[in-house]
């Protein structure tokens, strides 16, 4: 399985509390008490325990607010992916290399392309062809929660998700396709659903999707404090 993204020098400590969303405090192993970025600014169900060992990064850039970003928390006997930021930068990387042949073909990669009907823009815009004229539109999101094996997205109600669903369906056409990837960001899991108990109309649009042609790819993800790598496709069930 290929190795898709290389942490430099990860910090361990432990949780001690999350909060305003976008704040962590965690005590370090030194004893440190420092305040960590949290990008992940939802409910995070099942992957935010008080007291659990995490990885943090530290950042010199003197404009940031906070020197240090919350990376992973240690769970279930396995790291799993807390920067919400990652997923995309890994996806574009994989997108770059070809490693995702569901997506094939295409020539050139985009990134944040405005799109749609309801001012939306999308993560990335993949092209193909003399003029460009076959594209498939990709949406990227992170995914934590699980049941057991089962890996679920969204684990709250997502107004935005169900949009970037809609704008999906709708560049469906002879020479445009659309996929909605599922990053899923623990290594526990092979199966994917949507989370109709969190979201029932996600899960409504998600299932029309699929029937419209709209290209699901829950991709499967081990984290370690070094490394992430791909571990494939999980089963999509509905």
């Amino acid at each position: 399985m290929p190795q898709v993204h290389t942490y430099a020098d990860l910090i361990t400590g432990r949780l001690v509390s999350r909060y305003k969303r976008f704040f962590a405090d965690i005590e370090l192993d030194n004893g440190e008490i420092i305040t960590a970025h949290c990008a992940n600014t939802g409910p995070m169900t099942g992957v935010c325990q008080i007291g659990s060992p995490v990885l943090v990064s530290h950042h010199s850039n003197p404009k940031r607010k906070l020197a240090y970003s919350w990376e992973a928390i240690y769970l279930d006997e396995q790291w799993i992916g807390i920067n919400t930021s990652l997923p995309n930068r890994v996806i574009g990387h994989m997108l770059d290399r070809h490693l995702l042949p569901e997506l094939e073909p295409y020539t050139t990669v985009k990134a944040e392309v405005a799109y749609g009907n309801e001012k939306s823009r999308i993560d990335f815009l993949l092209t193909n062809g003399e003029d460009n004229s076959q594209k498939t539109y990709v949406e990227v999101k992170n995914t934590t929660w699980c049941k057991g094996s089962l890996a679920l997205f969204p684990d709250t109600v997502t107004t935005r998700g169900q949009k970037h669903i809609r704008e999906l369906m709708s560049v469906i056409s002879e020479d445009t396709s659309s996929a909605l990837i599922f990053f899923i960001n623990r290594g526990d899991c092979d199966r994917f659903a949507a989370g109709a108990e969190a979201d029932p109309e996600y899960a409504r649009l998600l299932k029309e999707a699929i029937a419209k042609g709209v290209k699901v790819l829950p991709c499967r993800f081990a984290i370690e404090p070094t490394k992430i790598t791909y571990l494939g496709l999980a089963n999509l069930e509905n």
